[in-house]
């Protein structure tokens, strides 16, 4: 029998690396002497939409945002951020043994993220679980990103699996919109950042904690 394949996403459903994300991006702000802009606690669900997102937030309360700003922040930000990958960030509780019984029961499991490559390969690898996965898709992996459906398919393909018979696993409307155009279910996470927000998006399951995946994924059938 074929397995769905199962593709997570990373920051927000994995791990919760916001506190990382916005302290690279205070430095950036402190570069331009303007203090620590964003705050770790109610900024935690910018950061799960990426470094220019953080950063035209910060820069919007001093005043208008300048995409050329953002553009020149934007790699000083994920260079700050390579350097503290994994100072506070951590895996959500059960993320793993839950990754472990899907691979006991046979099916693929891999990630697709929209944080740059070597950042998430770097970051599973500091966090020792790069090797659970079979294979990684980053922001800069293809020539698209989520939420391009041709990114899941990518990754389900790399993961030994077969696109049409999959389930994408996040926390975004980001991903619930690739799935939706990939034509797969979606499984939302109620924790982390974006919990709280979640069910407006109406996927096909949510889970309150990793203990409930492996029955969501069995549900869908």
């Amino acid at each position: 029998m074929l397995m769905r394949a199962v593709i997570f996403d990373l920051d927000g459903t994995l791990a919760e690396t916001s506190g990382d994300l916005i302290a690279a991006a205070n430095r950036c702000f402190a570069d331009l002497g303007l203090g620590a802009l964003l705050d770790p606690q109610e900024d935690a669900a910018t950061a799960m939409h990426g470094a220019r997102a953080m950063l035209r937030l910060g820069l919007s309360r001093v005043g208008e945002v300048d995409e050329a700003d953002v553009d020149r922040q934007y790699p000083r930000l994920l260079a700050y951020y390579e350097e503290e990958i994994d100072r506070h960030s951590t895996l959500f509780p059960g993320a793993m043994e839950a990754v472990a019984e899907l691979r006991r029961l046979g099916h693929p499991v891999a990630i697709c993220t929209n944080k740059p490559e070597a950042l998430a390969e770097k970051l599973l690898d500091r966090l020792g679980v790069r090797g659970d996965f079979a294979c990684l898709i980053g922001a800069d992996t293809l020539a698209m990103r989520k939420p391009d459906p041709e990114c899941l398919r990518e990754t389900v393909r790399r993961a030994g699996g077969d696109p049409a018979h999959c389930v994408l696993v996040g926390d975004t409307e980001t991903d619930r919109i690739t799935a939706r155009a990939a034509g797969v279910p979606s499984i939302l996470v109620r924790f982390g950042p974006n919990g709280h927000r979640t069910a407006d998006l109406h996927p096909e399951a949510l889970i309150g904690h990793y203990d409930e995946l492996v029955a969501a994924v069995q549900a869908l059938g």
